[in-house]
This record gives structure tokens, sequence and C-alpha cells, in this order.
């Protein structure tokens, strides 16, 4: 049996999730992928997928074992088309995840646009708001907003992300606006419930005696919460309160008159919008080419306007 085609079928079930998608790509029958992966094993004395009925997962071994392959076949691919075509082209399959709200706005409409530069690449996107496992679950790229833990993983920034206390003209008409953080606890905010990823609170910059900034987490309550920030900013448009929310979020609300910023001097620093992967060394032409395509779009003032 072809050693080639049996990694090219390793690589293939894993990246897509199942034998069933595998063979459906390739055009062949579930159990022809399920012989080149029992050959492979036996070839190689290791497991490298544990198949149940209902997913496939790789091992440690395997996964080990995919970076591997993934490299050895984008250089085959990159070698065979340098010769054949004039040049290199990316190709192979691009599994993309970010948080649900930000990739509906912010990730999806590019991922049409990146495939009509580069159509020999297919894209799977997944959005999730809970953190996904990117060297776990065989992702090339998480793209994820906010301050970055310690990881083993590589980010990169792409742009600043910066809060913004807000609320609808009429709300502040009727109760008035807060001129201190310490003030939000007079009025209706409308906050992430507690099995949101949002932990430590709304972020807020004050002076200090010496004349110094110290940085202050605050949760403010109110009479309404849900785990799904959407959700939040279509209350806080209802006029149904105060919410503390991204500006990628509400700023084409807020240029367009419906939403009022609030407590904007006391605003904290930006974090940051990332690209989360597994390592620089042997990337994939696609990974790399996806990259430098979101740092120039999200480069692009005008993009957060909502006209990128």
């Amino acid at each position: 049996m072809d050693r080639l085609k049996q990694l090219e079928s390793f690589v293939s079930v894993a990246t897509r999730g199942g034998l069933t998608a595998a063979a459906k790509a390739e055009g062949v029958a579930p159990a022809i992928m399920g012989r080149r992966l029992d050959a492979l094993e036996a070839r190689l004395g290791v497991k490298l997928l544990v198949r149940t009925t209902r997913r496939i997962t790789l091992t440690h071994e395997g996964s080990a074992f995919l970076e591997d392959c993934q490299r050895l076949l984008t250089e085959f691919a990159n070698a065979e088309a340098s010769v054949s075509a004039g040049g290199v082209k990316a190709s192979g399959h691009l599994r993309v995840t970010a948080p649900a709200g930000f990739g509906r706005r912010h990730v999806a409409p590019l991922v049409p646009r990146f495939h009509a530069l580069h159509p020999e690449v297919t894209i799977s996107l997944n959005l999730s708001d809970r953190v996904v496992d990117v060297r776990g679950e065989s992702f090339d790229c998480a793209v994820r907003v906010g301050d970055m833990p310690d990881s083993s993983l590589v980010s990169v920034r792409l742009a600043d992300n910066r809060r913004r206390c807000v609320a609808t003209p009429e709300f502040v008409r009727r109760f008035g606006m807060p001129r201190h953080p310490s003030e939000l606890s007079r009025f209706a905010c409308l906050t992430l419930s507690s099995d949101a990823s949002q932990t430590r609170g709304w972020a807020f910059r004050l002076p200090t005696e010496d004349g110094g900034e110290e940085l202050i987490y605050l949760r403010p309550e109110g009479p309404l919460d849900c785990s799904d920030g959407q959700v939040l900013h279509d209350w806080c448009l209802a006029g149904h309160g105060i919410a503390w929310r991204s500006t990628w979020e509400v700023e084409a609300e807020i240029d367009a008159g419906l939403l009022v910023p609030l407590l904007d001097d006391f605003a904290a620093p930006p974090n940051g919008i990332y690209a989360v992967f597994t390592g620089t060394k042997h990337l994939p032409l696609r990974v790399r080419l996806w990259l430098d395509f979101l740092k120039a779009h999200y480069g692009r003032p005008e993009f957060w306007g909502g006209r990128g």
C-alpha cells in the first residue's frame, strides 16, 4: 500500500474528525480509509487514533505524528507546485476556531474572501465561546479576544480590543449616568452570568494618591444576566441597562447615536485580539497566509467600523 496515501488518509481523518467525512472528501468508501489507517498503525507499531462509533480522537503519539505528517505533506505539495505550476500555492485544509459573537461578525465574513484568494485551501470555521483546546482538537489557528494566559501556544497580536460602558440615550435620560465606577451599584447593569468566561469583572483605571494609576475590577449587579454576550448587547440596545462591551461590538451603534459611552475617563487600557497556534516551526503555508490575511484586515481602522 502506498505509504504517502496512508499519511494523507491519516491527516484527512484526524483533521476532519472522522472516517466518513474524510472518505467523502476523497470519494472513497469509509472502509478503505479504515484499512489505510490499520495498515499505517501496523507498520509503525503504534496506536495513532482511538476510534469509537461516535468519534475519533488522537492518541499522544498520534498528535505528535500528525504535526510531522502535515509538515511533510505540505513540503511535498510545495515541491510539486514549485516545478509544475511555476510557484508555490497554498493548499490543504485549514481549521480555524473563534469566539461565537466575534467570529460571526469579524471572522466568518473573511473566510470566503480568503478562499477566493486561495481556492485550493478548504476551510472549517468553528465558533464557540468555550476555550478550545487548539492542540488537542487539531485546530490550525484560534482567534481569541482578551488577555492571553500563559501557554505553550504561540500568539500573535492582531489588533487592540477596548471595552466601554454603554447605554441607550433613553436609559440615560430616565436614570442619569454614573460619574465614577463606584456609582455603577446604583444602576441596572447587564452582566455575564457566572458560568461565562469573563471571570474577573469589569475593568477600570483609577488614579492613585501618588499620581499613578491602578487597574480595578468591579462586579456590578442588575436584574438581568446572561451567558451570551450578544443577548446582553441586544438587551442594552433595548434600554434595559448598562453593558460593558468591546468596541468591535458597539462602535457602529455609538457612531449612529443608538448607544452612549459612559465612564470613558476611567476606561481600562486595551487588551488584544490574538491569533493563537501551536508553533512557528514548519508552519504550513496556508496558516501563514491566513495569519497575514487577518493582520492586513484587522490592521485597518475602517474594518472595525463595519466597512471592512
